[in-house]
């Protein structure tokens, strides 16, 4: 897929999508959850509270919610629509890699869509705001807090170890 790039400081879904697009090949996997601190904009829309959680599969994002809920690493759903995806579409490429002002923690993730295949199950989670801590919490001292390592092993634990 072509890509115009409006703003180079918008690399990482370069990356992140590329990553994405290789796993699929070579793993062939049902489900793909990406961890990124994507954009500055989810910290805009939920501070230093919740990662973002942006998926279509319902199901998927009820598993990850409990997951959260019990590891202490809370997610926030956030939107992800075809509105988000028409915000991206570009006039010379198949895409560009922002999409405006607005939504641009959903833009970014319906970048990311644009590279997972139809039958495989994809979250995002974009955690800008919660990798980085100011003062302790019960999960993690000052400074990296890990955040997303005890959600994915609670996500593993409860899904597919039971």
């Amino acid at each position: 897929q072509t890509i115009e790039v409006l703003n180079t400081d918008a690399e990482g879904r370069l990356v992140l999508a590329d990553a994405m697009w290789w796993t699929q090949e070579t793993y062939k996997p049902k489900t793909v959850i990406d961890l990124a601190t994507l954009t500055g904009a989810i910290i805009v829309s939920l501070a230093h509270e919740f990662g973002g959680l942006f998926t279509k599969d319902d199901k998927l994002a009820k598993q990850l919610d409990a997951a959260g809920e019990t590891s202490g690493d809370k997610l926030w759903r956030m939107p992800l629509t075809q509105a988000h995806d028409e915000m991206i579409k570009s006039d010379i490429a198949d895409m560009q890699n922002i999409g405006g002002k607005g939504g641009g923690s959903s833009t970014a993730a319906a970048f990311l869509a644009r590279f997972i295949k139809e039958d495989v199950s994809w979250a995002h989670l974009d955690i800008a705001g919660m990798a980085w801590t100011t003062k302790d919490k019960p999960t993690c001292p000052k400074g990296g807090s890990g955040f997303g390592v005890r959600l994915l092993d609670e996500f593993v634990r409860e899904n597919y170890e039971s």
